[in-house]
């Protein structure tokens, strides 16, 4: 018999075994420790202590490298554990200079894994084993066929096992097929299940394959993205399963939500199921499970010409994931995609300079209003599905003299981070409200947790960003320059979302997202959501971060433009008439990194 804990407004239960550890203060951490100071060590080492390293590993301990896409999740055993991930650029550069001195941008974009057994004090860093160039022990456990892979998102069982999902592309025979394919890497205790907890998700199992694209290049085909993972630690029927959700997109523009589960921790899965037959333009799915073991996924219904509207569905299995029911509506919303006019023609979803320039000016990362939903799983009571969402605030539409916009070009408006709880057992849901309604900056990529009674909410917001308008992106100012205009903000609700705590800033220093990393250094990626894990009070939030990014000069550019989102690179201008590559990759242009701390 577990044991009944009471918090305020509410009752759940925890496993009998997990250990809660709480504190006050809210001090960031990096995860991502990718410079000689920090350093990456193989999990292989960190599980077994046998020292093993390769080419990938020692690159990635001084690359001062990209990472964005964080996940990160707390063991319902003991909050001690937190596991992180991320899309980890840190061993980009493996490979050698160029005839023209340049180091070789060929090594692989993979999943980091980042392991606290202090509730987050620090972290190791390491990547999932399998990467290209792993020769370790563990590398033959991977049963996945890829040279690159993104999109993490990590949940625990109740039992030691952590389980790790990504979506993948690139051929490692170095073609241009963008295998498209959605797999899942699996850790557990060494020890067994009853073994110290501290150990729990320290040992890797193996990764397997849960569905295939159709090896195309360009993205073309079928190309599966946007993952989702959850297991079920009700210690009901359920008890165990493993479910992971996905987009799957294809050649013609049509996206629908498909779904698999493992009853074996992760060793084999289901055969995929299209949940979303009958409608197309969805993504962003995410994965509730509730204390009796029911299952939901919500997701982001684009808008088409068929009359479907923008907003957030939700379908329902009562079964363990065998079958689902039809999709529900839940909510419509206004939705906030930032966008603007290439100047080589046609929409743009970012823009930057040379190759990757918009008509505005403007530089600013892609982003576009995404749904996440969660469960409390300890809940025996409520079958209440929790859901955040970033969206236009209504009212706040204006013109913005531009091409740029986030409703169309031409036309801005202000974003702020939404809340609704759905009651699946009756199929009603309240009306949304803003988690933290403010008169300027703009909300961005909320997230919700809600395991223990507890719920707790993280989201991007440049409320200090001194160049704020709604007709312009996030840190850009009028005359086309940009600022740190970024933090990370926080809250929770012990009444189940009917109120919030006032917000706590996490982040000690202002970002600018605007850093032109990548596309060659011509264009940000900020990434596509950030996140946050819970037991009860404790809770720890995860988000990219740019504090550490040098700036510097694009000597490409005729005269710099002083944009402010220029990183430092090392270019020599060749007699052709053409540049080298980046020369110093390694010192600090590319820095950006995921950075977490414990949360309100």
């Amino acid at each position: 018999m577990r044991p009944r804990v009471s918090v305020p407004f509410f009752k759940f239960c925890i496993p009998a075994i997990a250990t809660i550890v709480t504190g006050n203060a809210l001090a960031e951490v990096r995860m991502s420790n990718d410079y000689p100071a920090g350093g990456y060590v193989s999990t292989y080492t960190i599980a077994t202590g046998i020292p093993y390293t390769d080419a990938t590993l020692s690159e990635c301990s001084r690359a001062r490298g990209r990472q964005n896409e964080p996940s990160v999740g707390v063991d319902p055993r003991n909050t001690k554990v937190i596991i992180g991930s991320s899309n980890d650029y840190c061993g980009v550069y493996n490979n050698g200079n160029d005839a023209d001195g340049a180091p070789i941008a060929s090594g692989p974009v993979w999943l980091g894994y980042y392991r606290s057994e202090n509730s987050g004090v620090s972290f190791r860093s390491s990547l999932v084993p399998g990467y290209p160039g792993d020769t370790s022990p563990y590398a033959a456990l991977a049963h996945i066929r890829t040279a690159s892979s993104g999109d993490p998102v990590i949940a625990w069982d109740g039992h030691g096992r952590v389980f790790m999902g990504s979506e993948s592309s690139d051929d490692p025979a170095g073609s241009k097929k963008t295998f498209g394919d959605v797999w899942v890497a699996r850790f557990d205790n060494p020890e067994g299940e009853n073994g110290n907890t501290l150990n729990d998700g320290k040992r890797f199992l193996g990764s397997e394959v849960v569905a295939k694209g159709s090896s195309a290049p360009n993205l073309l085909g079928k190309f599966q993205d946007k993952t989702a993972i959850e297991a079920d630690r009700t210690t009901g029927r359920c008890d165990g399963n493993v479910y992971f959700a996905w987009a799957r997109f294809t050649g013609v523009g049509i996206s629908n939500i498909y779904f698999s589960h493992s009853v074996d921790h992760g060793a084999t899965w289901s055969k995929p199921m299209n949940l979303t037959p009958r409608a197309g333009n969805l993504q962003d799915p995410d994965i509730s499970v509730t204390g009796n073991g029911h299952v939901y996924i919500s997701y982001d219904v684009g808008e088409r010409n068929n009359g479907q509207p923008n907003g957030v569905e939700i379908v329902k299995s009562t079964d363990c994931g065998a079958t689902f029911g039809p999709p529900v509506l839940v909510t419509t919303y206004i939705p906030y995609n930032a966008q603007d006019v290439s100047s080589s023609g046609g929409t743009a979803r970012d823009c930057g300079d040379l190759a990757s320039a918009c008509e505005s000016g403007y530089t600013f990362f892609r982003r576009g209003t995404s749904t996440r939903s969660t469960a409390d799983q300890y809940d025996a009571t409520n079958e209440w599905i929790y859901i955040v969402y970033d969206a236009t605030k209504p009212g706040t539409e204006v013109d913005t003299g531009t091409t740029y916009g986030s409703l169309q070009p031409g036309r801005g408006s202000q974003s702020g981070a939404y809340f609704l709880r759905y009651d699946g057992s009756a199929g009603t849901s309240t009306v949304p409200k803003l988690i933290d309604n403010q008169p300027g900056g703009h909300q961005a990529f909320p997230d919700i947790s809600a395991d223990g009674g507890t719920l707790h909410a993280l989201w991007w917001d440049s409320r200090t960003d001194p160049c704020y308008s709604p007709a312009r992106p996030i840190g850009n100012c009028a005359d086309r320059t940009t600022t740190a205009s970024l933090d990370v903000f926080a809250t929770m609700s012990t009444d189940h979302g009917n109120t919030w705590i006032t917000p706590t800033r996490l982040t000690s220093k202002t970002s600018n997202p605007n850093y032109e990393q990548f596309g060659g250094r011509t264009v940000p990626f900020a990434g596509d959501y950030l996140w946050i894990t819970s037991l009860g009070s404790f809770s720890f939030g995860a988000w990219t971060d740019w504090r550490n990014t040098v700036p510097g000069v694009d000597q490409r550019e005729t005269g710099d433009d002083n944009d402010g989102a220029d990183v430092l690179q090392c270019r020599t201008l060749l007699p052709s008439g053409t540049w080298t590559g980046d020369k110093c990759p390694r010192a600090g242009g590319l820095d950006q990194d995921v950075y977490g701390s414990l949360t309100p």
